[in-house]
């Protein structure tokens, strides 16, 4: 799998850019996969349905099967949040993986900066940003991307993905 991601800051248009790449790339006929890191408590499942009720009463794992869709969740139960190796293991194969948030790994990221934002720029401290998405001129040897131009962003994924992205190192 080739992964790479998305970090900024918050308001900086991570989410609604990362959303019309994959509808780009899944037209061009890649099968995608997103983890997405939550800073704050979140909840896929609804007070009083089945599945809640049996996840509140102390199961570890709830799985939800239907015709359409499948879905694992599992509590943490005061263990360690995964790390995003862990979670990357979880997925099934498919081409590509977009990473939104985890700000930190040391992964390959497209930083996302909106000149609205006021925070900081992150790639002067991140060795591991390839390239600026963004509203604005930035002072950078990296690629700057039109935050605007979704198609251009994803263009810019698949050949950094598939094309300049160095190998995996072999396990063991």
């Amino acid at each position: 799998m080739k992964v790479i991601g998305f970090a900024g800051w918050s308001g900086s248009g991570k989410t609604t850019l990362v959303e019309q790449v994959i509808g780009i790339l899944s037209q061009r006929g890649l099968a995608v996969s997103l983890v997405k890191h939550a800073h704050h408590t979140f909840d896929i499942d609804h007070q009083g349905k089945d599945s809640w009720r049996h996840r509140h009463a102390g199961c570890r794992e709830v799985l939800i099967s239907s015709g359409l869709r499948w879905s694992l969740m599992h509590e943490l139960r005061g263990e360690d949040e995964m790390s995003l190796d862990d979670l990357l293991g979880k997925l099934s194969h498919c081409d590509l993986v977009l990473v939104e948030g985890f700000k930190r790994a040391a992964i390959p990221k497209i930083e996302v900066h909106r000149d609205a934002v006021p925070e900081p720029l992150l790639f002067p401290d991140d060795p591991n940003i390839v390239a600026v998405a963004t509203d604005v001129a930035v002072s950078t040897t990296l690629p700057c991307l039109d935050i605007n131009d979704p198609q251009a962003v994803a263009d810019f994924v698949v050949d950094f993905a598939f094309n300049r992205c160095p190998a995996p190192a072999p396990a063991g």
